[in-house]
């Protein structure tokens, strides 16, 4: 099971050089997969827990390929609406070309109804979108050594069904254990990677609503164990807790990024 990490790339602390020093640091703990989040227009809601600067993804993408030489590359999500498919399955093929067949692609409806509206992108046609969108991108994209994965986000009974149809692998983003449980127990899809929170603590968290990667050392390395079990291809972490002020800090969430990777390494 390979391990990532969603690189925070928005933000008041996140400058070109931050973002280096997150890929130097992901890729130099031994993890597996860096990814990044989209948005193209930062309007208030978006600005409230992702503000500017916001390196775009597809750009902040393929210079980080290039400062890299092992860490695949991904997108947790892409909106996927938000641009013709055609320019996504362009720009998709270029950067699994250029990185040397490190790209994957994450795909989701998103939820910013004035991101959608300053798009003019309909926010009420979406799901309509993303399905046609992804049989594009299905016919569009490159096949054989250059096939690129998709991972489709979301939980809904719509994400699932395009997990199903369209996708390499379902990608939930930080649900409980249970929750990804009970959905996979219903559900045959094609593949699992899950993007779940990592924040450690001190004290065990004895909440039964607690987040997958929140507690102690030894409960995010049982919840990684679990997920392996549930059949996990891929585990993102993701350190950012929605304080747009954390982008000034990251030294904390690479001192959590670190301890799991040295315990993790160790494991039987």
């Amino acid at each position: 099971m390979q391990l990532g990490v969603n690189v925070p790339n928005f933000g008041p602390g996140t400058d070109p050089g931050v973002l280096r020093d997150w890929a130097r640091v992901t890729e130099g703990l031994g993890f597996d997969l860096l990814m990044v989040s989209d948005h193209l227009v930062i309007t208030p809601d978006v600005a409230e827990r992702y503000p500017e600067p916001f390196y775009e993804p597809f750009t902040t993408l393929s210079w980080l390929a290039g400062l890299t030489t092992r860490v695949r590359l991904g997108t947790t999500v892409l909106v996927l609406p938000y641009r013709h498919p055609l320019a996504v399955a362009r720009m998709a093929a270029n950067l699994q070309q250029l990185s040397g067949g490190r790209f994957v692609l994450g795909v989701g409806v998103g939820w910013a109804r004035r991101e959608y509206d300053a798009l003019g992108v309909p926010f009420g046609a979406r799901g309509r979108l993303t399905d046609e969108y992804l049989g594009v991108l299905r016919e569009a994209l490159p096949t054989g050594y250059e096939r690129i994965p998709v991972w489709i986000g979301g939980s809904s009974a719509a994400a699932l069904r395009r997990a199903a149809e369209f996708g390499d692998a379902w990608h939930p983003l930080r649900l409980t254990l249970g929750a990804m449980s009970g959905v996979l127990a219903e559900h045959r899809l094609p593949g699992f990677a899950p993007r779940i929170a990592l924040r450690l603590t001190d004290a065990p968290i004895t909440d039964p609503d607690r987040p997958a990667g929140v507690g102690t050392l030894e409960q995010v390395l049982a919840d990684l164990e679990q997920l392996r079990a549930l059949g996990a291809d891929s585990v993102v972490f993701d350190p950012y807790h929605g304080d747009p002020e954390e982008t000034r800090r990251p030294q904390p969430a690479w001192r959590d990024l670190a301890a799991v990777a040295a315990h993790w390494r160790t494991r039987p």
